[in-house]
């Protein structure tokens, strides 16, 4: 049994490095869409190459983030953990040196492969090192910290775009690693899952799935050009996807067992969750370049527009997920996407020389009232749907249906709406194209809504709680580990 304290000096330097390097991942998944404009002009980028830019982090870290808890079980937390910082700061220091977009994307990609591993092993690294009376405190901080990284990472980032320039948007997560590496060497306990660790890991399945995901994404944001290799390419996803379920449904030890979809409930909220984090993920990429392409922001006034939602998620997340204890789930994850919808409908009235208190502050208040009614009941509802032996994994899929929803929706969006190769160069054009985004992005919250009132049922009163209780993620649902049984009413 772990005997870690809270109160202890070690139980600090503990907590503190697991923060730190899940907040390196959390950083950069928040401050580069206000970097991009800045981005596309210094390398002469298109839009696609933008898209890519934000594509190519979250396609390795969606197709391996569940890999990535698994190799911690095995051959141990703390090492895997340093693994990923070391890989994240080496991936980031090539995207602040890249001389062009192509190794940028490149280098990008390479930081969602070290996202992968450091995401899920610094939780891990908390539940398996913290004493059982101290881990739910300790995944809270965890979490709470998180979260004002989430909050603090726009603004910090439209900060150095302003001045030292978007190079070291990536360059700051070097002297981070520098900091991180050594504390959780000398500090952190090592652990893993000993003899419970057996079988293969599943390789082939989470090449097949990242394939899947790249290939149809590559599809969706060259489709403009209708050629037969973009159709080529959208065969052969769908045929990797294919060949993923297929992998899964055979294999002894799969990364991603199909048997827990045979829950109803569970299955239910994962739509709901595609549909919600495809339109944030479009909602936030389009929206800090539509405030400072079309309303002529710095990139740190649009970095800082978007606060006020996750300064709302930090405040009220807990109490959403104590009401939704108390009134179930259907009502929450109905309401919350409905409300989400009106605020993206809001963002109709943001255009040239929109003024923040009367444009664009209604919106993203609205848009944050949104995500506090849904995201703690939608974690919690995930939860809930499985046996507590598989809770880990339940929130470990949902985190990457998240993702991969938000990466095929930044793929789509610019094909759906119109959007040319140099769209975010005119301001017309762009604001044109924007517009009609958010009205798709409203109408993926609203099908949200429609699933969740048709299928999401109060959950048996033996099941499985959130720790998390605290956030300010806006690109996916927290992460949960292994749970003891709670109550969800």
């Amino acid at each position: 049994m772990p005997e870690v304290r809270m109160s202890s000096p070690q139980g600090k330097w503990i907590l503190f490095t697991t923060v730190l390097g899940s907040s390196m991942a959390l950083l950069d998944s928040t401050v580069v869409n206000v970097a991009l404009p800045r981005i596309g002009e210094d390398l002469d980028a298109d839009l696609a190459a933008l898209q890519w830019t934000v594509n190519a982090y979250m396609l390795t870290l969606a197709g391996l983030i569940l890999l990535g808890g698994s190799l911690g079980d095995r051959y141990g937390r703390r090492k895997v953990f340093v693994v990923g910082v070391v890989w994240f700061a080496t991936a980031s220091l090539l995207c602040g040196l890249a001389p062009s977009a192509g190794v940028l994307i490149a280098a990008r990609a390479l930081q969602g492969v070290g996202g992968a591993l450091l995401t899920p092993g610094s939780l891990a690294l908390i539940q398996a090192s913290f004493h059982p009376d101290d881990r739910g405190r300790a995944v809270g901080l965890w979490s709470g910290f998180g979260g004002i990284g989430a909050a603090v990472g726009p603004f910090l980032g439209g900060w150095l775009v302003d001045g030292p320039g978007w190079r070291w948007v990536f360059l700051l997560n070097v002297p981070l690693a520098v900091v991180c590496v050594p504390v959780a060497l000398r500090h952190v306990p090592e652990s893993s899952a000993g003899g419970r660790a057996h079988g293969r890991f599943d390789v082939l399945g989470a090449v097949l799935g990242a394939l899947a995901l790249g290939l149809v994404t590559y599809a969706l944001i060259e489709a403009g050009e209708g050629s037969w290799a973009v159709v080529l390419t959208a065969v052969a996803g769908v045929a990797a996807g294919v060949a993923f379920v297929q992998v899964e449904r055979r294999r002894p030890d799969p990364m991603m067992p199909l048997g827990i979809f045979a829950s109803r409930q569970f299955t239910a909220v994962n739509l709901v969750t595609l549909c919600v984090y495809a339109a944030l993920g479009g909602f936030f990429f389009l929206s800090v370049v539509q405030f400072q392409v079309v309303a002529g922001y710095s990139a740190l006034g649009a970095g800082t527009a978007l606060l006020p939602a996750t300064v709302l998620m930090l405040l009220f997340s807990a109490r959403s997920g104590e009401l939704a204890n108390h009134i179930g789930p259907r009502i929450p994850l109905t309401v919350g996407p409905l409300v989400c919808a009106t605020g993206m409908l809001l963002m109709l009235r943001v255009g040239k020389d929109a003024s923040y208190p009367a444009d664009v502050l209604p919106a993203v208040l609205v848009v944050g009232l949104g995500l506090v009614t849904l995201v703690a009941p939608l974690t919690a509802t995930v939860l809930a749907s499985v046996d507590v032996s598989r809770a880990g994994l339940a929130s470990g899929i949902n985190n990457a249906a998240a993702r991969a929803a938000g990466l095929v929706s930044v793929a789509a969006l610019p094909l759906l709406t119109g959007m040319g190769p140099d769209a975010y160069r005119s301001p017309d054009a762009f604001d044109d194209a924007f517009r009609r985004a958010m009205v798709w992005c409203a109408g993926a919250l609203v099908v949200g809504a429609v699933i969740a009132f048709t299928t999401v049922r109060r959950p048996a009163p033996d099941c499985t709680r959130p720790e998390c209780l605290t956030h300010g993620s806006v690109t996916a649902p927290p992460l949960e580990g292994r749970r003891a049984r709670g109550r969800l009413r």
